[in-house]
């Protein structure tokens, strides 16, 4: 099916349009990351620094001219972030051609109502959630963390999104053909009718209290329970409190609630549904990778993943769903192995970052979602309620693992210092 004639300068143009971008996603790795370093040159130059010319900031081509730094940042610190932007730059021109010019994500059954805007629309939410993608996955390498100012307003961002372009937003299938929805449906999530209790106060209630408890998640607080529960519990709750900024999370929480309220209650259709599918996502995804994180912490006796693993998946769950959001948590591990194990060859280290193994997992996903669903995806979602039986039993089945393999580690390499 040929969606559109793209003429050679359009491709030439977003090449030169991803360029510019990855240009703040480069300041973005750099000024973003717990140990900031002034290496953009949109950011201050560093002490020491010869005088920045306007040329440094022309995409690619503008790090030529930062070679002469490199007595403050390392020989060759400005290899890596001109190729972030000759990829970003290509990696736009191709999405174009794969989502737009080829509509490669559009299921065959929707073939025929499809049009440009929702292509547009579902190109622009992937360039957003692969740009936000970059960005952690390269501090994450840089540094074993990700901070809350890309994942949190990542995800702010993709809800106000989804609400104001719902066609952009994955869809569950609906019960005939479009199911009187607007908008064509894109990636499907579901093999199941839409709900329809999800469109009257069931659902409003369901998306205010998923908006809720992200909220409370990401509020900082520190927990013990060396002096009992009760004394713990105590000291979370006044640990919430001792933050500068606290009262950022409930203004959060309320102001966002009276945002979702509004959708529901003004907008419905397609908006609602877009958005309360975004915040089903958000719970969703943060919830199964703080499971995780709970059991690989008894299992391993350590940290098995870092609570900014839980703020990416819940922000990844805002812009693919749950139903994906479930199927990226099962590729993951299988990326994480195949890359860990040859950095344990070439380097002997055994520590691995896992964001960024969500994150390739979750473009993966995204850009193969349509045989992946057909093959693969669609029988585990045609379990139903079964399939938090499935996930517990995958959890425990974890605890296993992860307690077998601390055991053929402490065997191998000895106990950890």
């Amino acid at each position: 099916m040929v969606i559109s004639t793209v003429i050679p300068l359009w491709y030439l143009l977003l090449f030169v349009l991803g360029a510019a971008l990855a240009g703040q996603l480069n300041r973005g790795i750099y000024g973003l990351a717990w140990h900031r370093r002034e290496i953009s040159p949109w950011s201050r130059p560093p002490a020491g620094a010869p005088p920045r010319r306007w040329t440094d900031r022309l995409p690619i081509v503008g790090w030529l001219g930062l070679r002469r730094e490199w007595l403050l940042h390392g020989r060759a610190f400005w290899v890596r972030p001109l190729l972030i932007e000759v990829a970003v730059g290509a990696g736009l021109t191709v999405l174009y051609w794969w989502e737009v010019d080829r509509a490669a994500l559009v299921p065959q059954a929707a073939a025929g109502a499809i049009n440009l805007w929702t292509l547009h629309a579902q190109y622009a939410g992937h360039v957003m959630l692969f740009a936000l993608m970059l960005v952690a996955t390269f501090i994450d390498f840089d540094e074993k963390t990700i901070p809350d100012a890309i994942t949190v307003p990542g995800a702010l961002l993709g809800l106000v999104f989804f609400a104001l372009v719902p066609a952009a937003a994955p869809w569950v299938a609906q019960p005939t053909g479009l199911g009187g929805s607007s908008v064509a449906p894109l990636l499907l999530t579901s093999p199941n009718a839409w709900p329809t209790s999800l469109d009257a106060w069931p659902g409003l209630a369901i998306g205010a209290a998923c908006l809720v408890a992200w909220c409370l998640a990401i509020w900082p607080k520190t927990a013990t329970l060396r002096r009992g529960w009760i004394r713990g519990l105590r000291y979370l709750v006044a640990s919430m409190f001792r933050w500068p900024m606290w009262r950022l999370y409930p203004l959060v929480a309320l102001g966002g609630s009276a945002g979702i309220a509004a959708v529901w209650f003004f907008c419905g259709g397609d908006h609602w549904r877009a958005l309360l599918t975004a915040l089903v996502g958000l719970a969703f995804g943060g919830g199964l990778i703080w499971a995780v994180r709970i059991v690989g912490g008894l299992s391993l006796q350590k940290e098995a993943m870092g609570f900014g693993d839980v703020t990416l998946m819940a922000m990844i769950g805002v812009y693919v769903g749950w139903q994906a959001s479930l199927l990226v948590f099962f590729l993951a591990p299988f990326v994480a192995v195949a890359v860990s194990v040859i950095q344990w060859l070439l380097t002997r280290r055994r520590d691995i970052p896992y964001g960024p193994y969500l994150c390739i997992a979750t473009a993966l996903l995204v850009l193969w979602w349509n045989p992946i669903w057909e093959e693969r995806a669609k029988p585990i979602f045609s379990l139903g309620w079964l399939i938090p039986a499935v996930l517990f039993f995958c959890l425990i089945m974890l605890a296993g693992l992860l307690r077998l393999w601390r055991a053929l580690e402490d065997a191998l390499f000895g106990p950890p210092a």
